[in-house]
C-alpha cells in the first residue's frame, strides 16, 4: 500500500479510505480506540446489570413496590435504546462529535445515580434516573460500539464483542457491593459515589475519543488483498459482505431489518428479565445472599466475556449460525434456572446462570455485526440504531411488565414464558437472509471499481 490518501470503492459499493495512519489522526495507536470504549462501557454497566442487586434495598428505603422499582429501570431501558438512532444520525452527519456525546452522557449518568440516592420521589426519579440516565447511558453505549467498528473495520466481530462485553461484567463489583454492603444506613453515599465513579471513568475515556475520516481503513491492511487472505477468506465465506450499501429506508424495505428488530425485541426482553430478576428469584428459592450474588455475578461475567468469544467464533462459523445458537442456549437456560430453583440445587442453579449469561448477552454483538454484513458500512450507525431501538420494547416487557407476570404467576410462570419466547426468537432468526444475494452467488468480487485521490487530512469525518 502507498501512503497516498485515497478512496477505493469495490464492486459491492463499499468505500475504503486508505493511506492515513491512525497515529496521524490520533497521535497514538488505534488500540486506544479499543480500550477507551471498553473502559467507558465498563463504567456505565452498573445501570443495567447492577440494578437487580440494589432493587430490594431501594424498595425498602424509598417505599416502592416491586412493580414501581422495575418500571423505573424498564423506562430507563426505553431511553437507553431510543437514543441510539438519533445519536447515530447526528454522528453520521457530523453534527455531534464522539467526544461531545461521551461527555454529555457522563454528566447525565452521574446525575441519575445522585438523584436516586437522595430522593424517593418516584416522578423525579422517572425523569432523572429513567429518562436522563437512560439517554446518557445510551449515548455512551451507541458511541462506543460505533467507535470501535470505525477503527477496526477488518476485525469487527471480535472487537465489537470485546467492547460490548464490558457493558455486562463491569457491574460485577457492584453486584456484590449492592448485595452485601448496601442498606438503609449508607445507600445515599454508595449511590452518589457510584455516580461519581461513572462520571470520572466516562470523562477520562471520552476525552480520548476521536473519529477517523469516514470509511477509514488501516493503511497497513490492503482492503482488497485482505479479502483473499486465508483467514479473511474463511470469514467472508461465512459472512459475505453486503451486496450494496443500503440507506435506512432501503434496509427497512428489504424486510430483513424489521425481522432483526423483532427477533432482538423478543430475546432482549428475556435477557433483561434474567438480569433484573435473578437475585430476587434466587432469594425466593431459598438460596442465601452469597449464592444470589454469585449467580448474578456469574451471569454478568459470562454475559460479557461470552460476547467477545461468540464474536470471535462468528468470524469462523458465521454470524447467523452463532446467533441462532445463543438464542437456543438462552431458552434452555430459562428452564434450567427454574429447575435449579425448584429443586433448591445450588450447583444446577449456578450452572444455568452461566448458560443464561452466555445466551443472554452474545446476541447483541451478533446483531451489531450482522447489520453491516447485510446492509453495508456506509449507513451502519443509523441502521444499527434502528435495530437496537427494539430494546424499547424489550425494556417495557422484560422489566416493567414482567413484574406483573411475577406477581400474578410467580417465578415458575415467568421463567416458563421467558424460555418459550426465547425459542420463538431463535425460530424468527432462521428466516434471516442477506438482502440481494442468491444462494449460489459468489461471495464478493474484490476488484477495484474506483480509486480516487483525496487531499491529505487528519481530521474527523
Amino acid at each position: 500500500m502507498t501512503s497516498t490518501d485515497r478512496e477505493i470503492v469495490d464492486s459491492n459499493g463499499r468505500v475504503y479510505r486508505v493511506g492515513i495512519p491512525a497515529e496521524e489522526i490520533l497521535g497514538r495507536s488505534r488500540k486506544w480506540m479499543l480500550w477507551m470504549p471498553w473502559l467507558a462501557m465498563f463504567g456505565v454497566s452498573t445501570f443495567e446489570y447492577g440494578y437487580g442487586a440494589a432493587e430490594s434495598t431501594l424498595e425498602d428505603v424509598h417505599g416502592w413496590t416491586l412493580s414501581q422499582a422495575f418500571w423505573l429501570v424498564g423506562i430507563w431501558t426505553v431511553f437507553q435504546a431510543g437514543v441510539a438512532f438519533p445519536a447515530g444520525r447526528l454522528r453520521e452527519k457530523g453534527i455531534v462529535s464522539a467526544r461531545a456525546a461521551m461527555l454529555t452522557g457522563a454528566v447525565m449518568v452521574c446525575a441519575a445515580f445522585v438523584t436516586i440516592g437522595v430522593t424517593g420521589n418516584l416522578v423525579l426519579n422517572f425523569i432523572m434516573y429513567s429518562v436522563v440516565g437512560g439517554a446518557g447511558a445510551g449515548l455512551v453505549y451507541a458511541t462506543c460500539i460505533n467507535m470501535v467498528g470505525k477503527w477496526f473495520p477488518e476485525k469487527r466481530g471480535g472487537k465489537t464483542g470485546f467492547v460490548n462485553g464490558a457493558f455486562a461484567y463491569g457491574a460485577v463489583p457492584f453486584v456484590f457491593i449492592f448485595s452485601y454492603m448496601f442498606d438503609e444506613s449508607n445507600y445515599t453515599l454508595i449511590l452518589s459515589l457510584t455516580g461519581l465513579y461513572m462520571l470520572v471513568v466516562v470523562v477520562i475515556a471520552g476525552l480520548m475519543f476521536k473519529d477517523p475520516p469516514k470509511n477509514w481503513w488501516p493503511p497497513e491492511v490492503d482492503p482488497l488483498a485482505w479479502a483473499s487472505q486465508p483467514k479473511a477468506a474463511r470469514s467472508l465465506a461465512k459472512n459475505p459482505p453486503a451486496v450494496r450499501q443500503y440507506g435506512p429506508m432501503e434496509a427497512i424495505k428489504t424486510g430483513q431489518l424489521p425481522l432483526m428488530w423483532l427477533s432482538l425485541a423478543i430475546i432482549g426482553g428475556v435477557s433483561l428479565f434474567g438480569i433484573g430478576y435473578m437475585v430476587d428469584f434466587a432469594k425466593d428459592a431459598g438460596f442465601g445472599p452469597f449464592i444470589a450474588a454469585s449467580s448474578a455475578g456469574v451471569l454478568s461475567i459470562v454475559n460479557g466475556v461470552g460476547r467477545g468469544f461468540v464474536g470471535w467464533l462468528s468470524d469462523i462459523v458465521g454470524r447467523k449460525q452463532c446467533l441462532i445458537m445463543v438464542l437456543v442456549v438462552e431458552g434452555v437456560a430459562q428452564f434450567g434456572l427454574l429447575w435449579g430453583g425448584d429443586t433448591k440445587n445450588e450447583v444446577i442453579f449456578i450452572f444455568f446462570a452461566f448458560l443464561a449469561g452466555l445466551g443472554g448477552g452474545a446476541f447483541f454483538p451478533m446483531f451489531a455485526a450482522l447489520t453491516p454484513d447485510y446492509f453495508g458500512e456506509n449507513y451502519n450507525a443509523t441502521n444499527y440504531g434502528l435495530v437496537y431501538s427494539s430494546k424499547l420494547v424489550s425494556g417495557l416487557f422484560g422489566l416493567g411488565a414482567a413484574s406483573w407476570v411475577v406477581t400474578t404467576y410467580g417465578y415458575n410462570g415467568a421463567y416458563t414464558i421467558a424460555g418459550i419466547i426465547a425459542f420463538v426468537s431463535a425460530f424468527i432468526a432462521l428466516f434471516l437472509r442477506q438482502p440481494g444475494r442468491g444462494e449460489r452467488q459468489p461471495v464478493a468480487d474484490t476488484s477495484t471499481s474506483t480509486s480516487t485521490a483525496l487531499p491529505a487530512t487528519g481530521g474527523q469525518a
